[in-house]
């Protein structure tokens, strides 16, 4: 597993974390439960991206705001991190598709809308994830 800062140089180009982050980070790499409080632009993002991409499987971001799903999941692919974004706006048959990806694929991120969060359809295709973190 890489280091959490060369993680950080590697997809973000910093060699040190801003005040706080290595400790939330640390703590969700040991595996607690982690609450973050972090002001804004106060990189709460990377807190669970950089453990995300250190730990083999998927991470689950789920978040009512289409627009915050999808700045995120655009940052990540400029970063070259797999990742993806299913709302209120895909179809079925598209939602099918990306668990599909998310099951057999190389996705990292997978941002779900709360209402798709509780589909039957994300009911049963998420148990067959590899999930990191949520």
């Amino acid at each position: 597993m890489k280091s959490p800062k060369d993680i950080l140089y590697q997809y973000w180009g910093f060699d040190q974390f801003r005040p706080k982050q290595e400790d939330i980070i640390k703590s969700v790499l040991v595996g607690k439960d982690t609450l973050a409080l972090l002001p804004t632009g106060g990189g709460k993002s990377i807190c669970f991206q950089i453990p995300a991409i250190a730990m083999e499987g998927i991470c689950i971001v789920v978040s009512p705001l289409i627009a915050l799903m999808k700045d995120q999941v655009a940052n990540l692919k400029r970063r070259e991190i797999q990742a993806m974004c299913i709302t209120s706006e895909n179809s079925y048959r598209e939602v099918d598709a990306m668990f599909d990806r998310c099951i057999f694929g190389d996705i990292k991120f997978l941002y779900l809308s709360p209402e798709r969060l509780q589909s039957d359809i994300a009911k049963a295709r998420i148990p067959q994830m590899k999930v990191n973190l949520i």
